[in-house]
């Protein structure tokens, strides 16, 4: 049986950038393959990949390909797209996970010619191979069966396996030195602190609630509790640099939001704060500040084809629950898939 998902994971971005000149060099020297930016310092806005019409419907094709802030689309061909399962055969109709770092610096994915796990720096287009005991997957997990998600500078790595029965440990990977850290097998990543220091995890329990655990580091646990509902049954949730602050965004029946942090140290939930932000948009992705704020990404979709056509990245003042526009950009239409930096 899979993992129970808390939030949608993560898994999902790529790229390879030109350079403004010396293109060919730049490709021989990473492995990579082309890319239409003409600018490698932009950052990575959201990653996708195409969808087309097939005679039974549609499937996902193409290579992965990320919008940067520059506005520009870069693709990368060096990116296995179509997963391979266990059996070593390619699956057609999904895709092989990929994911981008907070800061939209860093990409990682599994490459095609040799089937390693990477990280790409986006702005250096440099790429880093992880240690092939990481690559490697475990007997009876393909490609697909599994999701992976960066800290915020891309430092650091985690692969959430599905196994049916909940035996394999998740790993964190230290992508810089190559050093492996296990998490329990029953839990399921929830997401990083800004700074990469704490992992928050969540695992359903024999009594059907869920509990929260904090693992610094060096994968010692530091903080555990069974949350209350208002906690588990809530998303987008993101936790801050303290390891013990969890902000959740909560979207109530009249489609209005609301800010609560659960302190997992102490076992209290905040008092509700009101967002301020328009009935059309969605929350869909919170971060936590330095400044001790956040960061939330609000989603417009259409009425019609229920497609996301557009995105908002505002401040959250976790006081007030005002906001203020940072950001926003267009999703483009019909892509089978499509992740932020940080999912």
């Amino acid at each position: 049986m899979r993992k129970p998902a808390i939030l949608a994971l993560s898994a999902a971005a790529t790229m390879a950038l030109t350079a403004l000149a010396g293109a060919a060099q730049a490709q021989a020297r990473t492995g990579a393959a082309t890319a239409t930016a003409s600018s490698s310092a932009s950052t990575v806005r959201y990653a996708w990949l195409n969808s087309c019409k097939k005679k039974d419907g549609y499937l996902p094709c193409g290579s992965w390909r990320l919008t940067l802030r520059n506005g520009r689309d870069s693709v990368l061909t060096d990116a296995q797209v179509f997963p391979r399962t266990a059996k070593g055969k390619i699956d057609k109709q999904s895709y092989t996970p990929l994911s981008v770092s907070g800061d939209g610096r860093q990409v990682s994915y599994f490459r095609k010619k040799d089937g390693m796990l990477v990280v790409r720096d986006v702005t250096m287009n440099k790429v880093r191979a992880l240690p092939p005991s990481v690559s490697k997957l475990p007997k009876g997990i393909g490609m697909g069966d599994l999701t992976t998600s960066l800290s915020r500078d891309g430092g650091l790595l985690t692969i959430d396996y599905y196994d049916d029965d909940d035996k394999m440990p998740s790993l964190v990977v230290n992508v810089r030195t190559g050093k492996v850290r296990k998490i329990p097998a029953d839990a399921s990543v929830v997401g990083f602190s800004p700074d990469g220091k704490h992992l928050l995890v969540s695992r359903g329990t024999a009594e059907n609630t869920t509990q929260f655990s904090v693992y610094d580091q060096d994968g010692r646990r530091t903080n555990t509790q069974v949350v209350p509902q208002v906690v588990a049954n809530n998303s987008p949730m993101a936790l801050a640099d303290d390891g013990s602050s969890v902000a959740v965004l909560i979207t109530t029946a009249s489609a209005k939001q609301r800010l609560r942090v659960y302190d997992l140290s102490e076992d209290t939930v905040g008092d509700a704060v009101d967002v301020r932000v328009p009935k059309n948009e969605s929350a869909k992705r919170l971060e936590w500040t330095p400044d001790g704020g956040l960061k939330l990404w609000e989603t417009l979709d259409s009425a019609k084809t229920g497609e996301t056509y557009r995105v908002v990245v505002r401040s959250l003042d976790t006081d007030t629950g005002a906001t203020a526009k940072l950001d926003s950009f267009r999703v483009k239409p019909s892509v089978w898939t499509w992740w932020l930096p940080g999912e």
